[in-house]
């Protein structure tokens, strides 16, 4: 009998599976939550996740896990991981992982591919997936040697999680999921990267510019909330006497009740917020993302001074030159800067008293207004008043997007969700899950068009199985009323905008759900509190009068400033 053979065969069998490896890696990672459908190309992989401690939320659209994955790295800071089989189920994975890099989130998605003996051609469901996944993730690779997925594990996560995050994505043939390494391995050390201080040249160089500004305005972008630096925000803003405005992905970064916000801008046309940046000389943009939204809507002639303080350089755009870039920690860098300047700076600032009084004045006309269907306005005041300051809202694409984000008062970061990368449709209600799983004390609302709701609608199967209670709010109006909102403004026309509904009531109880139907406006709100105390899944129907959209179009054409 040949021993040295046998013992090679017998340390062969102990030493574990790519399936099981790469388990025990996303463990390591402290992975919670793998979303996704399996195929029979990964089965070993889903079979491993049953002996582990790492939760499979099976859903019913490999979409819809790219998008749960992505909410759940938006809020966690940690990489959301979808998993998904080979061909089909890795493309129908993609919308979400692109949203995930577009929004800087991080995300790792897994898919199957073919075994190596057959991907060189063509084969059944074979595609060249890491090509596909490229241009839309920060790393698409494809695990060709067992020894190597400890390594290519803990580099996906690190990139997926460094700044700026962003999606990535590993490919497991079906033959390498079932192999076993050469030797015994285990998942590396988890390294964490720390923000460095900002260099003292370039606090100096943006004390310089900011001593000599005289109408100095903040934007605070997805990154500020990224980092957390509220306090720092608001200690930068009350020192200075400054205005800050957010991002729509910035929201609540700078709490809105605070007397120098100046509410978010983004929107489709000159929005009050605009108003603070027209007369300002200096933009202080901290993690500011140009993605986010184009510069050219605060500075159109490019002639302003920017101070860029974010983890990275920013992107070139001629409606963006960067005066002085501050690279760190934004906290740190804001800490800095103040630190810096005169102690007697102080900048006269009313920009945003004028401002506060517009926002004020519409969310008011939405909570004294009866009409029915409901205005949208009065959607943001029964939306914000059913919720607490903590709680978290998913805002989808969509005309009801635009209304919550200019309107909505939002107080703490990350609270008010919405994608304004790709800003894809259909991510709230897949969104929701991940969010209720990543903040189980928060109560949480997907705020939904009757389009969008129906790109993913078959996900209130899953948030009623794996019991993840939330509440989904769809807009009712029989219509893709962004698009007719566009269509109106531009050619006067709609065309192609229009479509039917089920029996909304009836479809989330079909599933399961609680169903309500509103019927007046004053019906609303109670609705929303039921709902919300309800430990379990309900969908509200609430026609929508999106009439309102022409008239708030042309009542910001025809403000005037300087405010």
């Amino acid at each position: 009998m040949d021993i040295a053979g046998a013992t090679g065969s017998r340390n062969a069998k102990a030493v574990e599976d790519v399936a099981h490896l790469l388990v025990r890696c996303l463990e390591a990672e402290g992975v919670e939550y793998v979303f996704g459908i399996p195929g029979e190309e990964n089965i070993h992989f889903v079979d491993a996740l049953g002996d582990s401690d790492i939760r499979y939320v099976l859903v019913r659209h490999e979409q819809a896990a790219s998008f749960m994955a992505e909410i759940y790295g938006r809020l966690t800071g940690r990489a959301g991981v979808c998993s998904a089989t080979l061909g089909p189920g890795a493309i129908n994975l993609l919308l979400g992982t692109a949203d995930a890099t577009t929004n800087s989130t991080p995300v790792v998605a897994l898919a199957a591919q073919g075994s190596l003996r057959r991907i060189h051609k063509e084969s059944h469901q074979v595609i060249d997936l890491v090509s596909m996944y490229a241009p839309v993730t920060q790393w698409a690779a494809q695990i060709e040697c067992p020894d190597a997925v400890p390594e290519m594990v803990r580099k996906a996560f690190k990139t997926a999680q460094s700044e700026r995050p962003g999606a990535v994505f590993l490919a497991v043939p079906e033959d390498i999921e079932a192999e076993h390494p050469t030797e015994p391995v285990a998942p590396l050390q988890i390294d964490v990267v720390r923000a460095d201080a900002p260099a003292p040249s370039q606090i100096a160089r943006a004390a310089e510019v900011l001593t000599a500004a005289r109408r100095p305005v903040v934007l605070a972008g997805h990154g500020a909330a990224r980092a957390k630096a509220t306090t720092a925000l608001v200690r930068f803003a009350e020192r200075l006497n400054i205005p800050v405005a957010t991002t729509f992905h910035g929201k609540g970064v700078f709490p809105d009740d605070h007397p120098g916000a100046l509410g978010a801008v983004g929107f489709m046309r000159h929005d009050y917020g605009n108003f603070g940046f027209d007369t300002a000389d200096v933009l202080v943009c901290v993690g500011y993302e140009i993605q986010e939204f184009d510069p050219v809507k605060i500075n159109p002639n490019g002639d302003k001074r920017i101070v860029h303080v974010h983890r990275f350089p920013a992107e070139v755009d001629s409606h963006y030159p960067v005066a002085v870039g501050v690279e760190g920690d934004p906290s740190q860098a804001l800490d800095a800067l103040m630190a810096a300047l005169p102690d007697h700076l102080k900048y006269e600032s009313r920009t945003g008293e004028k401002i506060r009084r517009l926002l004020d004045e519409e969310l008011q006309y939405g909570h004294d207004n009866e009409a029915f269907p409901v205005v949208p306005q009065r959607v943001v005041t029964d939306v914000r008043t059913a919720l607490s300051r903590h709680d978290v809202v998913l805002a989808d694409t969509g005309a009801g997007k635009m209304w919550m984000a200019r309107l909505y008062p939002t107080y703490e970061p990350d609270t008010c969700l919405l994608s304004n990368g790709l800003s894809t449709m259909g991510f709230a209600l897949p969104g929701a899950i991940a969010a209720k799983l990543a903040r189980p004390d928060r109560r949480v609302v997907a705020l939904m068009g009757d389009g969008s709701f129906l790109m993913n609608s078959q996900e209130l199967e899953t948030a009623v199985r794996e019991c993840i209670p939330l509440v989904v709010l769809v807009l009712v109006d029989e219509a893709y009323g962004l698009i007719t909102w566009k269509m109106e403004l531009e050619l006067g026309r709609h065309s192609h905008t229009r479509f039917t509904n089920p029996d909304l009531v009836a479809y989330a109880e079909s599933f399961g759900a609680r169903g309500y139907a509103i019927e007046a406006a004053d019906q609303l709100l109670p609705a929303l509190r039921r709902a919300l105390d309800d430990d379990t899944v309900s969908v509200i129907a609430c026609p929508v009068d999106y009439s309102e959209n022409l008239r708030l179009t042309d009542k910001l054409g025809d403000l005037h400033g300087p405010f």
